[in-house]
């Protein structure tokens, strides 16, 4: 899955209320595609973002921070970031960029489809499973520095051709990316580690199952272990029951098709398990304290 995105015209919100903003190709460098430059007042790195309000990018994007904290929100979940951390934003997700927060820093975009497949699936660039807050320790931190910063050196190198410039950015984008790419495997793993096997499988399931299956019976008897069981795992690992679990995965996908699509409620409800509009509404409502409509109008 080397480039699953199509590039979007900068400003288009396919006719969802969700602005798209696309890769701004036209500051880069010798036309490459990619950018990776400091964040701070006064600089340009954000100018086509609609600050203060939600919207989506097409391209990757990561901010590794030397000021902080900042808080930033990705697919409705609120991350705070401080000195030493970073956060990584996949194309497609829904994010925004508080009106009144300072970004000190740097920042790396990269135009889907600038990596050949080998090196975006060696890099994971598309686990939307992984988290999008990442905190190195001090040797990762390190070598992610001096990763990046020999990045933007090259970057802001013309004094190569456009080709041996272009094929020495990949190699060093790649071998930024799959430092990166292990620290939030090792993230990722870290926090599974601290987690129960069963919640694992459970969690694994429900990602699989939510639009079909809200049911935390079946999702015991499909892992061949008792409810008690199930519910002991989930609330060790994540402090909330089985049921709260998967209704706030159901919710989170019911977001992000009423911010992405123009799809009618009444089918938002169907893609995430609710045959019934009203019993969809009804059930948003009871986890958002808004009903999907209004949610939608809100965000446009």
């Amino acid at each position: 899955m080397a480039d699953r995105t199509t590039p979007r015209r900068a400003g288009t919100g396919d006719g969802d209320g969700i602005r798209t903003i696309a890769f701004p190709a036209d500051r880069g460098v010798c036309g490459v595609g990619m950018q990776v430059g400091p964040m701070g007042a006064g600089r340009a790195w954000h100018a086509d973002a609609p600050l203060g309000k939600v919207h989506r990018i097409d391209f990757h994007m990561v901010m590794l921070f030397s000021a902080g904290p900042v808080r930033h929100m990705i697919d409705f979940a609120e991350y705070e970031a401080r000195p030493g951390e970073l956060l990584w934003i996949r194309p497609g997700q829904v994010h925004r960029f508080p009106a009144d927060a300072e970004y000190r820093g740097t920042v790396l975009t990269m135009q889907p489809g600038f990596l050949p497949r080998t090196t975006v699936e060696a890099a994971g660039l598309y686990r939307y499973d992984l988290p999008p807050l990442l905190r190195p320790d001090a040797a990762g931190l390190a070598g992610l520095t001096a990763s990046l910063e020999q990045l933007r050196r090259e970057y802001e190198d013309t004094s190569l051709p456009p080709g041996p410039h272009t094929a020495v950015l990949r190699h060093s984008l790649t071998a930024f990316l799959l430092r990166l790419a292990h620290l939030a495997a090792s993230s990722a793993e870290a926090e599974r580690r601290r987690s129960d096997t069963t919640f694992t499988l459970f969690r694994d399931a429900v990602e699989q199952g939510f639009a079909l299956n809200h049911s935390v019976s079946a999702y015991a008897d499909a892992l061949a272990i008792s409810r008690r069981t199930l519910v002991r795992a989930v609330r060790a690992a994540t402090g909330e029951t089985p049921k709260g679990f998967i209704d706030k995965r159901v919710v989170l996908e019911a977001k992000r098709l009423l911010a992405h699509t123009d799809l009618p409620i009444g089918r938002v409800g169907a893609a995430v398990g609710f045959p019934d509009a009203a019993n969809f509404s009804k059930f948003f409502h009871q986890h958002t304290d808004i009903n999907p409509a209004a949610f939608r109008a809100e965000l446009r």
